[in-house]
């Protein structure tokens, strides 16, 4: 056998490595789409981002509209789509979506297998804003549908085209974005559930533009009949919806196997089962309530204040809350104020809580996001290098995954949710949660829009930022060790968290930290609880249904209840003595 000298082996290098290239450069002179903007859809420039979404699906109908948004089909299923910015588009003007395009999963146009596919465009439009931070940012403005930009009004949708793609045959492919995506439709009020929208004086400021802070408000019963009654208050997180609190409906409704299947594995009632109990004589009375937050970086805010995001919670507390108990007959005590939700809602639950311990009475925390970032998906931001490679294995280094199977089957690794960010929006703005978290919780960068915990790229971490993060009291478990000596005592008995074993994002292994530092309190105890769902129960996982949780916050209410302040049967609901006097 004829031996290989360095130098051959360095010609050979670089034959294959030009050889790449011009490959490579041949194919991507090949798949291109041109979305156009009509002049009948937008009269002015227009700035955003487009993408054109790819799918096997022979559905034609609303094919965007179901596979984009929070965790969308295409970034569990595979679905490839790709996207680019562009900036002040006139009427009559192409945006084109070729090579240069990030994608996912599959990264560039260039290596999409060959196949008949069928395409649909969307164009999300960016606002200006000028904050009073000095910066000057694009990003979308919410329009009331809790930045879905998939089905956000305004923004412009293509019909479905068929389209095939061949090898090394060029092809370029016109979308026209002929449907503009209608306003929201908000229910109308009825004598059980009702809307209110309000601007923030705080957040308008912030952000330049009016800003507006909404909830939907569950009546109990009797409470159209009993006008010198107040009544406790439970609030519950979570991502934005117009929903009646609890799913609550007044006429039963026939659910999927799909969702019957779903709604068990949680452990819940359907919304007419809710009602029933609800409605029954005997079952505590309360207030529900859900808030509506979205940011122009995510659907909530996370209820906390924000460099990026600006005052929220400050904004909610002393805008919302005021606006809420002004108009409708509640407690206007901390006592009579309760915190519940699941996931980012359970973060927002648990932060409000330890954030304001007077404000609130309780918290019944559910799988929440991370509130130890020492394991953010396995992630310790404060020590680690890299997001992307687990430490301490040398040659080896495995991958971290950001979400997996109940069983344990690794589903979707950190590499990947990166770039499904990268994709989906640049500067932070893709409507995701790992950015939402960089938004809620983060510094500006010198852009103006959120510094990045970790480079999508490389994944390598930003020890500056991170830090950043756990000095500002996001991570709170840090911010109750630090704290507690100033804080305990009103939280104690207050502080209840339920997660699964095998919760889908890892946010099991936060809880278990949490749990630790808590059980370990003294002067005082903390005298709350946790429990854990066992085995392989994931993400959503309840040990009991809304039903029961309201019996359980009834019980805390009565047991909590100051020396002094009248009890009412059937759930510490207050005479009103103003109405009372009259």
């Amino acid at each position: 056998m004829k031996q290989i000298t360095s130098y051959t082996l360095l010609a050979v290098l670089i034959s294959l490595a030009i050889s790449t290239a011009c490959g490579q450069q041949a194919r991507d002179r090949g798949l291109r789409f041109e979305i156009v903007v009509p002049s009948s859809a937008q009269t002015a420039p227009v700035t955003g981002r487009a993408y054109v979404l790819l799918t096997r699906d022979r559905e034609s109908k609303a094919r965007a509209q179901r596979s984009f948004g929070h965790q969308p089909v295409s970034g569990r299923t595979g679905e490839p789509f790709f996207g680019v910015d562009f900036d002040r588009v006139p009427s009559g003007g192409v945006i084109v979506i070729n090579d240069s395009a990030k994608g996912y999963p599959v990264a560039k146009l260039s290596d999409l297998p060959p196949g008949d596919y069928f395409a649909q465009a969307v164009l999300n439009i960016y606002t200006e804003f000028h904050r009073a931070d000095g910066h000057v940012i694009w990003a979308h403005m919410d329009q009331w549908e809790g930045q879905h930009f998939n089905w956000s009004p305004g923004n412009l949708l293509s019909e479905t085209q068929a389209i095939h793609i061949a090898p090394d045959k060029p092809a370029t492919y016109r979308l026209e974005l002929t449907q503009t995506i209608s306003p929201i439709e908000v229910p109308p009020d009825t004598r059980w559930v009702q809307r209110v929208k309000i601007q923030s004086q705080r957040l308008t400021e912030f952000w330049g533009r009016p800003i507006y802070l909404g909830a939907t408000v569950l009546l109990p019963k009797g409470y159209w009949d009993e006008p010198d009654v107040l009544y406790p208050t439970v609030y519950l997180q979570g991502h934005f919806s117009l929903d009646p609190p609890f799913g609550f409906t007044t006429e039963p409704a026939l659910e999927s196997e799909d969702t019957r299947s779903e709604r068990m594995r949680r452990g819940l009632e359907n919304g007419y089962e809710f009602y029933e109990a609800w409605n029954s004589v005997g079952f505590p009375r309360f207030i529900a309530v859900t808030l509506q937050h979205p940011t122009p970086y995510f659907d909530d805010s996370y209820l906390v204040n924000s460099a990026n995001n600006g005052p929220y919670q400050d904004a909610i507390t002393k805008e919302l809350i005021v606006e809420l108990e002004n108009r409708y007959r509640m407690v206007p005590k901390g006592y009579a104020r309760l915190l519940t939700g699941g996931s980012t809602g359970g973060y927002e639950a648990l932060a409000a809580q330890v954030h304001q311990p007077d404000f609130y009475g309780g918290a019944w925390v559910f799988y929440p996001d991370p509130i130890d970032f020492r394991s953010l998906f396995q992630i310790n931001i404060y020590d680690d290098e890299s997001a992307f490679r687990s430490p301490g294995f040398d040659w080896l280094a495995p991958e971290r995954y950001a979400f997996r199977a109940a069983d344990g089957q690794p589903l979707q690794s950190v590499r990947q949710l990166s770039q499904l960010h990268d994709a989906l929006g640049s500067r932070g703005r893709s409507g995701e949660y790992l950015e939402a978290w960089e938004a809620a919780f983060g510094p500006v960068g010198p852009d103006g829009y959120p510094r990045p915990l970790w480079d999508r790229k490389t994944g390598r971490i930003d020890h500056e930022v991170a830090t950043y993060w756990r000095d500002q009291g996001y991570d709170l478990r840090h911010y109750l060790q630090e704290n507690w000596k100033r804080i305990g005592s009103k939280l104690v008995g207050k502080l209840h968290l339920f997660c699964g074993d095998m919760d889908n994002y890892y946010f099991n292994l936060p809880v278990y930290m949490l749990e630790a530092f808590l059980e370990g309190t003294n002067d005082p105890h903390y005298a709350g609880s946790f429990s854990y769902g066992r085995p392989m129960k994931g993400h959503g996982w309840h040990p009991m249904s809304n039903v029961d949780l309201l019996r359980r916050m009834a019980n805390h209410l009565e047991k909590n209840r100051p020396a002094g302040e009248p009890a009412h049967p059937r759930a510490s609901a207050h005479r009103n003595p103003q109405a009372s006097a009259k």
